[in-house]
C-alpha cells in the first residue's frame, strides 16, 4: 500500500515536470517583445516561468485526474455485479 503511494507520487512529480516543460516550450512561440516595456526582460521571463507553471500544472492535474478516474472505472462494474 505504501509503495503504491510512492509510485503515485513519482508519477505526479514527473507528470508535472513534463507538462511544465511542455508549456514552457509552447510559450516560446509567442512574440512577446511587442508587449514588453523597455528594459523589463527579467520580469517577462519570470512571468513566462509562472505561466508555464500554471498551465503545466493545470494540464498535469487534468491528466492525473483522468488517469485516476480510468483506474477507478472498473470498480463501478464490480459494485453492480
Amino acid at each position: 500500500m505504501i509503495a503504491e503511494f510512492g509510485h503515485q507520487a513519482l508519477i505526479s512529480i514527473l507528470s508535472h515536470l513534463f507538462f511544465i516543460a511542455l508549456a514552457w516550450w509552447a510559450l516560446q512561440s509567442i512574440n512577446y517583445e511587442k508587449l514588453l516595456r523597455g528594459n523589463h526582460v527579467l520580469q517577462a521571463r519570470v512571468l513566462f516561468i509562472f505561466l508555464s507553471i500554471v498551465i503545466g500544472s493545470a494540464v498535469s492535474n487534468f491528466f492525473l485526474d483522468y488517469l485516476l478516474w480510468s483506474q477507478q472505472l472498473p470498480l463501478l462494474f464490480q459494485m453492480i455485479m
